[in-house]
């Protein structure tokens, strides 16, 4: 079980977890003039910028939140939980523009083990901030902070220990008038007083611009989340252009405005504008803001992900360590953005950050200083220059993008004695009910535990499962329990805590645990990163509770990821906590169509009856089983489209799940409400969840081009939108693009290890003119020799004309264990009339070996077994024509 000890939900406008920046900006920061503190608080004003406090020594914690801490009048003298008022009285129009945006508020104890907790709530009893994980210390900013807040301390695990709590008014300076300029060869810098930046041009169209008004360019995060900085582009010149130096490089022309110094962005003409500052950069006691000018339709997109929505055009995008799981929430965010303006941004730091849209586009991090690389191009181009940089997405084993099941199967308290063993009982359900299982997780629960690791192992591989364990406090056994046979890890929040860096370093860690001890691919999944966790996670959105509406916002969550090159973002089938047999079922048919997806068992309760219920899906019985079954089974066969996906995504760090606007960014109903709720999985499928408790899903929004639907065959031609579409609870809205060419394993497949090597399926949607192409990506799945080329691919082109159907497979090129050297090749052509005939290689094949079905327009073919290193032409030939262009005896 992953719930955390005793979280109270973050409001999702509160940058948290700014424990190690205020630490050190508290200290970097010059002295402020301090209000008088009593026991019972304090008023911060401009006179008054500063104020500390000391706690009462506390001999114990109360091992939980507010809810353990007695009200005011029972506890006078604080001597369980500790109560502070802050009154802050400033003028209008203080928070605006300021990079703090709001009072910074911190309790800091003398022993780390120890842990006390922060929560701030204003006059009406409403809680606005919270600081309350693992770190010392504990911080939080009050946002716009004005009026009387009561901060409640909390004193969680403690030993005779207290805390000094302190709080101040962020002050604000501006950037002044340029007063130096030198440098050449790629790097400048930069003076304005006390001042001092640097601009550096990167090779592959890049810039890093760094900024410090202590005079000195620092980088706190050292190779943490950048392991490899890009090599300078040397060829580049300066130039004075009156109120401007202007550098050139091959890609872009940077200005650095004199009066004040402010900078802009342009393209080698310079006169196309990437981004420009409208004011110069601001900092203050512990920040740093860019302001820049918003486009006319500039849109925004990135941040990691931030539940609930993919574009943030208009709205406060916050990046920071958030445990508010559910919409709003940022817990997997990440200090990047991307416009559609032809750039990103990636803020080299650990710091925080609020990132505004608006008009203007005010970006910052809470650190003192500026460090941000900025990537050119296209959408994808920065998506995929900003992973080179960070981390591309690894490449996961073919059983991560099948089914997990997760629960704790020892001494679980919701479900009664049990044993680790009793997880094979749950291995072999999915074989009764013939869906598919990649992997489980058989201690999932604080203080589950764990015995007969072996046994457990051995039984599951002969399952064709893998062994998969929770930490909720480490990974120092994981060597020894790799070499016994585990191969997924999954991380806690608790162990992760509040530290960005221990979070990514823990993602880092735990694969290379797997990988140092054994050939497989670490498969590390975690629920709270930072910026470079794709190189080494799937990230889920944490623990919530079933709803429709859980449902719905999950949708844009995970499409926008992606934009941020996350490759696997996902939540649990159902949830964790709740239950309902048709929101079950619409869950799991829309995540069936994303790469990585678990259920989350042992821990929910029913909604209607209120009695415990397991998340198998099975459990519900009939119709929900056939339904379940069917999208499991679909997503089964669909896995070499969704490897060829995953292969893609570790070469351009663009994921499979993706929000339309990624495919027709020049459409722009494709940022629309009702597109906000559809994905395109890959770029062939279209998948429009329903997200109500209905049979009719409206407002289907479809991109220009032909659309078939996958169950009907009926064909729409976009751009359209989509009413009434008839989806009973097992029909989940799902089209297909023209030209779409989708290898499948055979019907009936529900494992990697058991497919049939020896076929292989091909779903085509030829258009009526035009050829489409598609490389198939394959290996042996497991092991890491696909980094040492073990790997093969075949290319098919399809071609569609007057006369008919013409596909061509290449020969596979490559080689990798356990290759077939032949397979037999089933096509289903979607589209068109019955054909005359079929050919293979100029041959015709008998009719046995191809059918024509009219309700569905679908042409089935299967041919004989082909080798591999041999290519072959596959022909669909209409009726032959005679010279007035009539289909000859018509």
């Amino acid at each position: 079980m992953r719930r955390l000890r005793h979280r109270v939900p973050w409001p999702a406008w509160t940058p948290l977890g700014v424990a190690g920046v205020l630490a050190g900006t508290l200290l970097a920061a010059p002295a402020p003039a301090r209000a008088a503190a009593t026991a019972a608080g304090a008023v911060l004003d401009p006179a008054h910028t500063s104020v500390s406090w000391q706690s009462p020594v506390y001999a114990k914690g109360t091992g939980g939140g507010p809810e353990k801490c007695p009200d005011a009048a029972t506890d006078p003298d604080g001597t369980v939980c500790h109560r502070f008022d802050l009154t802050v009285s400033v003028p209008d129009g203080y928070w605006d523009d300021n990079p703090e945006g709001g009072v910074p508020l911190s309790i800091g104890w003398e022993r780390p083990a120890d842990d006390f907790d922060l929560y701030v709530y204003d006059d009406r009893g409403k809680q606005v901030a919270s600081g309350a994980g693992t770190a010392d210390p504990e911080a939080t900013v009050i946002p716009r902070a004005s009026g009387t807040y009561h901060v409640l301390v909390v004193p969680y695990a403690v030993h005779d220990n207290s805390f000094t709590g302190t709080a101040y008014l962020p002050a604000t300076t501006d950037a002044g008038d340029l007063t130096s300029f030198t440098g050449g060869a790629g790097s400048y810098t930069i003076g304005a007083g006390r001042l001092t930046a640097r601009a550096d041009f990167l090779k592959g169209g890049q810039l890093r611009l760094q900024a410090d008004p202590s005079g000195s360019l620092s980088d706190p995060a050292g190779t943490a989340i950048v392991r490899r900085r890009p090599e300078l582009q040397r060829h580049t010149s300066s130039f004075d252009a009156g109120d401007y130096y202007g550098i050139r490089s091959p890609e872009a022309v940077l200005r650095v405005y004199k009066k004040p110094l402010r900078f802009g962005l342009y393209r080698p003409d310079n006169r196309t504008r990437i981004w420009q500052e409208d004011k110069p950069l601001r900092w203050s006691t512990g920040g740093m803001r860019q302001s820049l000018t918003r486009g006319a339709d500039e849109q925004f997109f990135g941040g990691g992900e931030q539940n609930g929505s993919f574009s943030h055009r208009g709205r406060t995008m916050y990046v920071a360590n958030s445990f508010d799981w559910n919409e709003g929430g940022y817990n997997n965010s990440q200090p990047f953005y991307l416009s559609s303006a032809g750039y990103g941004v990636f803020r080299n730091t650990f710091a925080p950050g609020v990132y505004t849209f608006g008009a203007p586009v005010t970006t910052g991090q809470q650190e003192r200083r500026l460090d941000a690389y900025y990537f050119l191009g296209d959408a994808k181009q920065v998506i995929g220059k900003y992973t080179a940089l960070v981390g591309r997405p690894f490449m996961p084993p073919v059983y991560g993008l099948e089914p997990g099941d997760s629960d704790c199967y020892l001494h679980n308290a919701n479900r009664g004695e049990r044993h680790t063993l009793d997880a094979l009982k749950i291995a072999d359900g999915y074989a009764e009910h013939r869906m598919p299982l990649g992997w489980m997780l058989v201690n999932d629960g604080y203080g589950c535990g764990y015995e007969h690791l072996e046994q457990t192992v051995k039984g599951l591989q002969d399952r064709h499962a893998q062994l998969g364990l929770w930490t909720e406090d480490g990974i120092d056994k994981l060597a020894d329990q790799v070499k016994a046979g585990q191969r997924v890890a999954k991380l806690d929040v608790a162990w992760v805590g509040n530290g960005y860096k221990f979070a990514l370093d823990a993602c880092d860690a735990a694969k290379r645990g797997i990988e140092d001890n054994s050939d497989a691919r670490g498969f590390v999944w975690l629920p709270v990163s930072w910026a470079g966790a794709q190189r080494c996670g799937v990230l889920w959105s944490g623990d919530q509770k079933l709803s429709w509406d859980y449902i719905r916002w999950q949708i844009p969550t995970y499409a926008g990821a992606t934009m941020s090159g996350i490759a696997y973002n996902t939540g649990d089938v159902g949830s964790i906590y709740r239950h309902d047999a048709r929101m079950y079922a619409r869950d799991l048919q829309w995540k069936a169509f994303l790469p990585a997806i678990m259920t989350m068992d042992g821990w929910a309760t029913d909604l209607t009856t209120g009695k415990p219920a397991d998340q198998q899906p099975w459990r519900d019985g009939e119709p929900y089983t056939s339904i379940n079954r069917k999208y499991l089974q679909l997503k089964e066969r669909l896995l070499p489209y969704m490897y060829t996906l995953s292969a893609q995504a570790a070469r351009t760090g663009v994921g499979a799940v993706r929000p339309l606007w990624l495919e027709y960014p020049d459409d722009p109903d494709t940022l629309g409400a009702q597109a906000k709720y559809e994905f395109l999985s890959g770029p062939d499928f279209l998948v429009a969840p329903v997200y109500e408790d209905t049979d009719t899903r409206d407002g289907i929004y479809l991109p220009k081009g032909t659309w078939t639907d996958y169950w009907t065959g009926r064909t729409y031609q976009g751009p359209t939108t989509v009413n009434g579409y008839h989806a009973p609870l097992d029909t989940l809205p799902l089209f297909v693009r023209e030209g779409a060419i989708v290898p499948m394993w055979p019907e009936g497949t529900t494992s990697w290890q058991t497919r049939d090597r020896h076929e292989l399926d091909w779903d085509l949607y030829p258009a009526a003119r035009g050829t489409s192409h598609y490389t198939l990506y394959e290996d042996d799945g497991v092991t890491r020799d696909f980094t040492e080329g073990a790997a093969a691919t075949q290319r098919v082109s399809m071609r569609g004309d007057a006369r008919g159907t013409t596909v061509t497979a290449g020969a596979s090129r490559g080689d990798y264990a356990g290759k077939a050297d032949a397979r037999t090749y089933r096509f289903t052509v979607h589209g068109g009339t019955a054909p005359a005939r079929v050919l293979l290689d100029g041959r015709p094949l008998p009719h046995s070996a191809w059918s024509y079905d009219a309700g569905t327009r679908v042409t089935t073919v299967r041919t004989p077994s082909l080798p591999l290193d041999r290519g072959f032409t596959l022909r669909l030939a209409g009726p032959e024509r005679n010279r007035t262009g009539t289909a000859a005896g018509s």
